[in-house]
């Protein structure tokens, strides 16, 4: 029975992907059913839905009213409808300074994979350009189980040129390795996509500075930066970022599109076209996916009010659809705006993994 009901649920999300069309109520059934179902094949979301009031005969008809499990609970149990045994893949988040990471189970990699290229392709692909892919991510063929470094690799597999390259090893920026890419394009004239996490674009922008190179990259390249402006690194403010990669590279300020995703999700958001020419950014996600914004007891705020950020992910199929995480922002008009962390909460992110880089010559 609950193969078939996965199979079922599946289908409708991969058609939510695939025809970018999912409206509220649509979205609310959708979300309720994978809730429904996760409450009867995930046993410690399940438990923590009842510590809520959730009983079987008192499910949530509205995707809002579903409990958001905290973010911190991928460390401490298998939230998965499958168990550890019965997933085909899964990601590890970056821990926090205690070396505590999370595991984020899949049952298989079709959502996710149909998730990132759907998401991806019409944030950074609209005009559908064949580019080449100089990653500054982790590399998947030291860190498998980075979700970060597994959504680059299949997006340059598969939409790349097949001539780019990984320049992230461990900690350390392979600096002249990036630098003979980056001329190489420029002679080839080929277009490239730079991802990038903030503190390896620091670490870049830092090492073109200190070497007194600069470069024209040819028309229609772009960066997609994946956010994390925190942790032990030399923090760099966005605007003065993106100011800086202008700048060396040779393109405009709104080539850079700022990427938001966890390892917890499916699911990215990305800077609306519309903000990329403005210092405040503003963050769209794909129609499966909803932001909300709540107080301190857990409770929805007003457009534009400051407060926590949870996510309803219907890619999440397989784990748990409703996250609530440390990271504060404010539902607009124009989308969603990330206002950093809780100050309370313990590190932890993508950009962690490139705290530590040097440029090293």
């Amino acid at each position: 029975m609950e193969r078939s009901a996965a199979a079922t649920l599946d289908a409708r999300i991969l058609a939510a992907i695939r025809s970018y069309a999912l409206d509220e109520s649509e979205f609310d059934r959708l979300a309720c059913d994978i809730f429904a179902y996760q409450f009867r094949t995930n046993a410690p979301y399940a438990a923590y839905a009842r510590s809520c009031g959730i009983t079987p005969d008192r499910l949530p008809h509205r995707a809002a009213a579903i409990p958001a499990v905290p973010v911190a609970a991928f460390k401490e149990a298998v939230l998965s409808t499958v168990g550890a045994g019965g997933a085909g893949l899964w990601f590890e988040t970056s821990g926090t300074t205690a070396g505590i990471g999370g595991r984020h189970y899949l049952e298989t990699a079709e959502l996710y994979e149909a998730a990132l290229l759907a998401g991806f392709d019409r944030a950074l692909l609209a005009d559908g350009a064949r580019l080449r892919y100089l990653l500054l991510v982790p590399d998947v063929r030291t860190r498998p189980h980075s979700s970060l470094g597994f959504m680059m690799d299949r997006i340059a597999e598969l939409r790349g040129d097949g001539r780019g390259g990984r320049f992230v090893d461990g900690d350390a920026l392979d600096i002249d390795g990036l630098l003979g890419a980056l001329d190489a394009a420029v002679a080839d004239g080929a277009a490239v996509c730079i991802a990038a996490t903030a503190f390896a674009l620091v670490a870049a922008v830092d090492a073109l500075r200190a070497r007194g190179r600069r470069f024209g990259l040819p028309r229609g390249s772009r960066v997609m930066e994946t956010g994390g402006f925190k942790g032990r690194a030399r923090v760099v403010e966005q605007v003065q970022l993106y100011a800086e990669v202008s700048a060396g590279l040779g393109i405009p300020a709104a080539a850079i599109v700022g990427e938001y995703g966890m390892t917890e999700l499916s699911s990215q958001y990305y800077d609306s076209p519309g903000s990329r020419t403005q210092a405040q950014r503003c963050k769209l996600a794909p129609p499966w996916l909803r932001a909300l914004v709540v107080d301190p007891q857990g409770a929805p705020v007003a457009p534009g009010v400051v407060g926590a950020i949870r996510h309803i992910d219907c890619a999440n199929r397989s784990s748990a659809v409703a996250i609530e995480t440390d990271d504060l922002g404010a539902l607009t008009p124009a989308g969603l705006v990330l206002l950093g962390r809780d100050r309370g909460a313990e590190l932890r992110g993508c950009s962690l993994d490139a705290e530590d880089l040097a440029a090293r010559a």
